[in-house]
């Protein structure tokens, strides 16, 4: 008997930021596009934007720190959410050009995968990856596959 599976994806993944006004802007450049949605807070402030990204068009949110749950920590966290790219060594290298900072150098983690991540301006960790079974996933996908629990 096969069960639904409860989680079923990436949704949103959200980052900090006490300037909202600049991540934007930021992210804008770094990702190529605008965000597809925007939302002010109650005194009219940018209290948030979403990008989607990718693939599959997952979904990055940018969130001004004012919002942020009482037991946030400033800083990067314990988690790193790596998205996938086709050059890790470039999207490192510009990254750091644009004013991150290295948080995890370039580092090969066996056939067919590679990792990075910086701290972005905004204090959050942004992970980049070579990753062949993303790779995999996408031409599986293109194929007409579709990802079930069974």
């Amino acid at each position: 008997m096969s069960e639904k599976q409860t989680l079923r994806g990436m949704a949103t993944i959200n980052y900090w930021a006490d300037d909202m006004e600049a991540a934007v802007s930021w992210y804008s450049e770094v990702l190529g596009l605008s965000p597809y949605f925007k939302r002010t807070g109650p005194s009219g402030e940018l209290a948030y934007a979403e990008f989607r990204i990718g693939d599959y068009q997952h979904e990055l949110g940018l969130i001004s720190r004012r919002y942020a749950p009482s037991q946030a920590v400033p800083g990067p966290g314990g988690a790193i959410m790596y998205w996938h790219v086709d050059d890790v060594e470039a999207a490192f290298t510009k990254l750091l050009e644009m004013g991150a900072k290295q948080y995890e150098p370039i580092t090969p983690r066996g056939e067919g995968f590679v990792t990075a991540s910086v701290t972005d301006p905004f204090g959050n960790v942004l992970g980049i990856m070579y990753n062949r079974h993303y790779l995999e996933m996408v031409e599986w996908m293109k194929r007409g596959n579709e990802v079930t629990s069974d």
